[in-house]
């Protein structure tokens, strides 16, 4: 008995030169192919993050519970703290509105960017605290996450509802990455990352020097098949970035979220899978 189920379990294993041949050439070998790229792909995306967001990690060390805020929540505080605190600063209450998180984790991640790395600092008036605003430190990591991402803006839903799946009750934020085209293949790595932090979905475009386009290509195709986006679509996003340099490979974000706030975290989280 126990002779003919150990012969059965090594028959599993044993395959000719001509079976693996036309196993190599079937639709399993394919898809389990493109799994294990699109893994990869995924992974690679990940440890570019980490690297390219070095002086963040300090923010994640912890002796007892992990930080309950991710990178986008970071990275997006401190677009918020440039834009909007540069008068009176930001504080906790309308921090915590903007990026849709608890009390405790917006008190942690300012207390962290105030004091683990000094990016923010609190701007007082005649000894009166108004709220936080960027120091020169985080004024510098700012500008280079702006040179990868130089727009991040309330995108008019009407403008392009012809060429997203999702165009009822949804808000819609437009994100400019710039060379993005390089990490990009289908855009469902970037739908994921929206869906991921309670968006509805995001859609890519990608500049090819002249006009927008959709990206077509998989993990395993190293070409990219593209079609065109209409004329009034083009112009609207064209008169949108107008006072940005648009670069062959750029890609534009449509991000999707049943409220602003969601929307623009879907746009800006689904960029950082490209950079």
């Amino acid at each position: 008995m126990l002779n003919t189920v150990s012969h059965q379990f090594k028959s599993l294993f044993k395959i000719n030169f001509s079976d693996f041949c036309r196993f190599t050439y079937s639709k399993e070998f394919k898809f389990l192919n493109f799994l294990l790229l699109y893994m990869f792909l995924i992974l690679g995306n990940f440890l570019c993050m980490y690297m390219k967001f070095e002086e963040l990690h300090e923010l994640f060390d912890s002796s007892t519970i992990k930080p309950s805020f991710d990178y986008i929540h970071i990275i997006l505080a401190l677009y918020l703290f440039g834009e909007l605190g540069e008068e009176e600063g930001i504080g906790r209450y309308r921090l915590k509105e903007e990026l849709l998180v608890g009390s405790g984790t917006v008190k942690s991640l300012i207390t962290k960017l105030n004091k683990k790395i000094q990016f923010i600092t609190v701007l007082s008036n005649r000894n009166q605290k108004k709220g936080h605003v960027l120091t020169k430190k985080g004024e510098n990591f700012l500008s280079k996450i702006k040179n990868a991402i130089p727009v991040l803006k309330k995108g008019d839903l009407s403008q392009f509802k012809d060429i997203i799946i999702e165009s009822k009750d949804v808000d819609a934020y437009i994100c400019l990455v710039k060379n993005g085209s390089r990490n990009l293949t289908n855009g469902i790595a970037q739908r994921d990352a929206a869906i991921k932090i309670n968006g509805s979905g995001a859609t890519c475009l990608v500049y090819d020097g002249i006009k927008f386009t959709f990206p077509t290509r998989s993990p395993a195709d190293s070409n990219m098949e593209q079609f065109d986006v209409g004329k009034p679509i083009q112009d609207y996003f064209k008169k949108e970035l107008s006072n940005i340099s648009l670069s062959k490979g750029d890609v534009l974000i449509m991000g999707l979220g049943d409220s602003p706030e969601k929307a623009r975290l879907a746009a800006l989280n689904a960029a950082l899978t490209l950079i």
